[in-house]
């Protein structure tokens, strides 16, 4: 245990030293050299050392997520206690979102970042970039049943192998001895899997390293400092946030809760420096598990918290709304305030696994309650700065669902 807690921390240290020699570094091209080709062949280079790393994690993440998730569900032994755990699951993730959308929208009324800025209005038309997306019902249906598990796995849509899975998991327990080869076929493909995720996190380093001077690289500090009212407040936001769930997490799990942050700091901190919460999931799932959550709950808990809780994500959303209509001087009613809160409660549970899914629900909401679309511009340039921060959230608030629906479940070891 102490040399799996040394090597836990040794890790960290890694990443923490590759992100700042990312920024230093990052920091000195953009000041040396020209925008221009050197810089922009330079900065292809780190981003692809960082693909590299995108696609090793997205190697794992479809055969970890049908193996845990299967195996876990199998070993539940029948549909009540997946029933029972997934309705509590889906308890804490509403709660968590709607909480979190709370915060954003207090802290932004409060706060009022938008009025600072004084931007001039983009002009009309302009192209924000992003893909069109409505997101409607029936939009939500076509995302989340499979068409193919195959399909599924090749374009890594979690909520879609988490369907299939939860069929084939029930389908498993209810045949009880009869499938226990296939179930302790996948409980090995998932023990071999976490094995992969370890070699795999070996190279972390590099790519956060490289993600954090490409950021940089392009976009200097000079950018943090002109929208720097914004994103401190939007950090602060978070800060709270992280503290609310933590909070709650202590109520629930005591002082344990701190054994929780050390054990996911290293998930936060990949999540953080890479701007996605998907770079973490491996490695989370391996963590929560060496925290004492059973591999059958946490398997279940954070494929469906990847797609419906994504606690970050929710205050940006509210955030980035309602700082739009300040910049531009428009006030938006406590009424249409709380019906915004609500939408985006529900549509934004509805696009998992679309690129930039934060921004296109922000699009569609912007559109919804006539607020200028092309605000959304604001946002762009300085998006994967805030990115950073609403991802290693994402991670932190899925952990403390895992830990407290295991508490609840009493399986906690």
């Amino acid at each position: 245990m102490t040399d799996r807690h040394s090597g836990a921390t040794r890790q960290t240290l890694y990443v923490l030293a590759s992100i700042v020699l990312g920024i230093s570094a990052g920091e000195a091209l953009n000041l040396t050299v020209d925008k221009g080709e050197l810089l922009t062949g330079i900065t292809s280079v780190f981003g692809a050392m960082t693909d590299v790393f995108m696609r090793l994690i997205k190697m794992i993440i479809a055969p970890l997520v049908l193996a845990t998730l299967v195996a876990g569900m199998a070993k539940m032994g029948d549909g009540r206690a997946v029933g029972r755990v997934g309705g509590k699951a889906i308890l804490w993730f509403f709660s968590a979102s709607l909480v979190s959308l709370v915060i954003g929208m207090a802290l932004v009324n409060l706060l009022a970042p938008g009025e600072a800025l004084h931007l001039e209005k983009p002009a009309v038309g302009a192209d924000t970039g992003l893909q069109k997306h409505d997101p409607t019902l029936a939009s939500f249906v076509a995302h989340v049943v499979p068409r193919s598990l195959f399909e599924a796995m090749a374009q890594n849509e979690i909520l879609q192998i988490v369907v299939f899975s939860i069929f084939f998991g029930i389908a498993c327990a209810q045949l009880g001895e009869l499938a226990q080869p296939t179930v302790r076929l996948l409980d090995s493909l998932g023990h071999v899997m976490l094995k992969v995720t370890g070699y795999v996190m070996q190279f972390a380093p590099v790519a956060v390293f490289a993600a954090t001077a490409s950021m940089v690289a392009k976009n200097g500090f000079g950018l943090l400092g002109s929208y720097g009212i914004f994103i401190g407040e939007f950090y602060l936001g978070l800060a709270v946030l992280w503290t609310v769930l933590g909070g709650v997490a202590f109520v629930v799990l005591g002082r344990r809760v701190v054994s929780l942050l050390r054990h996911v700091r290293e998930p936060a901190l990949i999540a953080f420096a890479t701007a996605t919460s998907e770079a973490a999931y491996p490695k989370l799932l391996q963590q929560l598990e060496r925290f004492g959550c059973p591999g059958r709950i946490c398997g279940f808990i954070l494929p469906l918290g990847y797609s419906f809780n994504l606690d970050g994500s929710m205050m940006y959303m509210t955030f980035a709304v309602l700082f739009i209509a300040q910049a531009y001087g428009i006030t938006m009613a406590p009424v249409d305030q709380l019906l915004m809160l609500l939408v985006l409660l529900f549509t934004s549970k509805g696009i998992a696994g679309v690129p930039r899914a934060s921004l296109i629900v922000i699009a569609a909401t912007l559109d919804m309650f006539e607020l200028p679309a092309e605000g959304l511009l604001l946002l762009l340039g300085i998006d994967q700065v805030l990115d950073m921060g609403r991802s290693a959230t994402n991670v932190f608030g899925n952990s403390v669902a895992a830990a407290v629906v295991s508490r609840w479940e009493k399986a906690l070891k």
